[in-house]
């Protein structure tokens, strides 16, 4: 009985420590493609000056009532 017991210990040890590890492996990738980001990238400046320009085209484009 007690061998199994430490089997069983054994074994739920190995899968916390295999969890743990694979969490901290994407904290890690996440944190790398963060730091690759450019400095100056800003995405809703982005968007909106995108939209904007969009808002222009079809003002300019559309037939005049």
């Amino acid at each position: 009985m007690i061998p199994m017991l430490h089997f069983a210990t054994l074994a739920l040890a190995t899968l916390l420590a295999a969890v743990a590890a694979v969490v901290f492996d994407w904290l890690l990738l996440r944190a790398a493609f963060q730091l690759m980001k450019p400095a100056g990238e800003r995405r809703t400046l982005l968007h909106t000056e995108l939209a904007h320009g969009t808002i222009r085209l079809v003002r300019a484009l559309a037939p005049h009532r």
